[in-house]
Protein backbone atom coordinates (compact mmCIF):
# COMPACT_ATOMS: atom_id res chain seq x y z
CA UNK A 1 0.00 0.00 0.00
CA UNK A 2 1.13 3.59 -1.37
CA UNK A 3 0.83 6.20 2.18
CA UNK A 4 0.18 8.86 -0.36
CA UNK A 5 -2.87 6.92 -1.63
CA UNK A 6 -4.48 6.50 2.26
CA UNK A 7 -3.46 9.89 3.65
CA UNK A 8 -4.14 12.48 0.87
CA UNK A 9 -2.75 15.92 1.18
CA UNK A 10 -5.94 17.40 2.60
CA UNK A 11 -6.11 14.69 5.47
CA UNK A 12 -3.27 16.38 7.41
CA UNK A 13 -4.20 18.60 10.39
CA UNK A 14 -1.86 20.79 12.14
CA UNK A 15 -2.48 22.40 15.88
CA UNK A 16 -5.35 20.21 16.80
CA UNK A 17 -6.33 21.43 20.25
CA UNK A 18 -7.12 18.13 22.57
CA UNK A 19 -6.78 18.46 26.33
CA UNK A 20 -7.10 14.75 26.40
CA UNK A 21 -7.35 10.89 24.58
CA UNK A 22 -10.61 11.17 24.75
CA UNK A 23 -11.17 14.62 23.02
CA UNK A 24 -8.23 13.68 20.39
CA UNK A 25 -10.26 10.73 19.53
CA UNK A 26 -13.55 12.47 18.89
CA UNK A 27 -11.96 15.43 17.30
CA UNK A 28 -10.19 13.46 14.86
CA UNK A 29 -13.71 11.46 14.21
CA UNK A 30 -15.19 14.53 13.42
CA UNK A 31 -12.30 15.11 10.65
CA UNK A 32 -12.83 11.87 9.48
CA UNK A 33 -16.54 12.32 9.35
CA UNK A 34 -16.26 15.22 7.24
CA UNK A 35 -13.81 13.21 4.57
CA UNK A 36 -15.83 10.06 4.10
CA UNK A 37 -19.70 11.06 5.26
CA UNK A 38 -19.57 8.21 7.90
CA UNK A 39 -21.40 10.05 10.95
CA UNK A 40 -18.61 10.95 13.36
CA UNK A 41 -20.29 9.21 16.26
CA UNK A 42 -19.77 6.36 14.58
CA UNK A 43 -16.52 6.90 14.10
CA UNK A 44 -15.34 7.62 17.63
CA UNK A 45 -17.59 4.75 19.02
CA UNK A 46 -15.44 2.52 16.82
CA UNK A 47 -12.23 4.26 17.65
CA UNK A 48 -12.84 4.02 21.46
CA UNK A 49 -14.20 0.30 21.29
CA UNK A 50 -10.58 -0.45 20.06
CA UNK A 51 -8.74 1.89 22.39
CA UNK A 52 -10.43 0.16 24.82
CA UNK A 53 -8.73 -2.66 23.88
CA UNK A 54 -5.14 -1.67 24.72
CA UNK A 55 -3.66 2.06 23.39
CA UNK A 56 -2.72 3.02 20.24
CA UNK A 57 -0.13 4.59 21.55
CA UNK A 58 3.35 3.31 19.98
CA UNK A 59 5.70 5.56 21.67
CA UNK A 60 8.54 8.38 20.38
CA UNK A 61 5.11 10.87 20.72
CA UNK A 62 3.04 8.76 18.10
CA UNK A 63 -0.63 7.34 18.12
CA UNK A 64 -2.27 4.98 15.56
CA UNK A 65 -6.01 4.94 16.54
CA UNK A 66 -7.34 2.63 13.96
CA UNK A 67 -10.81 0.74 13.77
CA UNK A 68 -12.94 -0.93 10.97
CA UNK A 69 -15.76 0.68 9.55
CA UNK A 70 -19.01 -0.62 8.54
CA UNK A 71 -19.47 0.83 4.95
CA UNK A 72 -15.97 2.21 4.16
CA UNK A 73 -15.45 1.23 0.95
CA UNK A 74 -11.50 1.72 1.27
CA UNK A 75 -8.92 2.69 3.95
CA UNK A 76 -9.04 6.35 4.94
CA UNK A 77 -6.17 7.71 6.74
CA UNK A 78 -5.72 11.58 8.38
CA UNK A 79 -2.31 12.80 10.18
CA UNK A 80 -2.52 15.24 12.57
CA UNK A 81 -0.23 17.05 14.35
CA UNK A 82 -1.08 18.57 17.79
CA UNK A 83 -0.94 21.54 19.10
CA UNK A 84 0.19 20.39 22.87
CA UNK A 85 1.14 16.60 23.74
CA UNK A 86 -1.55 14.39 25.24
CA UNK A 87 -0.90 11.96 27.95
CA UNK A 88 -2.22 8.67 25.46
CA UNK A 89 -0.99 5.44 27.93
CA UNK A 90 1.45 4.77 25.75
CA UNK A 91 3.42 2.29 25.56
CA UNK A 92 6.36 4.55 26.80
CA UNK A 93 4.56 6.45 28.85
CA UNK A 94 5.60 9.77 26.96
CA UNK A 95 2.43 12.07 26.04
CA UNK A 96 1.37 11.87 22.15
CA UNK A 97 1.97 14.76 20.00
CA UNK A 98 1.18 13.10 16.40
CA UNK A 99 -1.46 11.04 15.63
CA UNK A 100 -2.11 8.68 12.73
CA UNK A 101 -5.92 7.64 12.44
CA UNK A 102 -6.53 4.91 9.95
CA UNK A 103 -10.28 3.71 9.40
CA UNK A 104 -10.40 0.49 7.41
CA UNK A 105 -13.49 -1.33 5.92
CA UNK A 106 -15.05 -3.37 8.19
CA UNK A 107 -14.30 -7.19 7.15
CA UNK A 108 -10.88 -6.14 5.29
CA UNK A 109 -8.30 -7.09 8.10
CA UNK A 110 -5.57 -7.85 5.18
CA UNK A 111 -6.16 -4.44 3.88
CA UNK A 112 -6.09 -2.83 7.82
CA UNK A 113 -2.76 -4.80 8.75
CA UNK A 114 -1.39 -2.96 5.58
CA UNK A 115 -2.38 0.40 6.17
CA UNK A 116 -1.37 -0.03 10.14
CA UNK A 117 2.27 -1.46 8.61
CA UNK A 118 2.56 1.18 5.88
CA UNK A 119 2.25 3.76 8.14
CA UNK A 120 4.16 2.47 11.01
CA UNK A 121 7.13 1.55 8.54
CA UNK A 122 7.21 5.55 8.07
CA UNK A 123 6.74 6.13 11.56
CA UNK A 124 9.55 4.43 13.18
CA UNK A 125 11.72 6.44 11.21
CA UNK A 126 13.26 9.32 13.95
CA UNK A 127 14.33 11.49 10.26
CA UNK A 128 10.46 11.04 9.45
CA UNK A 129 9.03 12.38 13.06
CA UNK A 130 11.46 14.76 13.58
CA UNK A 131 10.26 16.55 9.86
CA UNK A 132 6.63 16.58 11.27
CA UNK A 133 7.41 17.93 14.04
CA UNK A 134 9.46 20.65 12.38
CA UNK A 135 7.11 21.06 9.99
CA UNK A 136 4.45 24.78 9.97
CA UNK A 137 2.18 24.13 6.79
CA UNK A 138 -0.01 20.80 6.10
CA UNK A 139 2.09 20.02 3.01
CA UNK A 140 5.32 19.97 4.69
CA UNK A 141 3.68 16.90 6.56
CA UNK A 142 2.37 15.52 4.06
CA UNK A 143 5.96 15.65 2.22
CA UNK A 144 7.59 14.55 4.93
CA UNK A 145 5.35 11.16 5.62
CA UNK A 146 5.49 10.21 1.61
CA UNK A 147 8.54 10.84 0.81
CA UNK A 148 10.89 7.96 0.40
Amino acid sequence: MDISELIGPGSVLTGLKAASKEQCLDLLARHAASATGVASDIIAAALKRREALGSTGIGGGIAMPHAPIAGFSAPFGLVACLARPVPFDAVDGEPVDIVCLILTPEGGQGQHLNALACVARRLQRQEVREAIRRARHPQEIHGALCRS
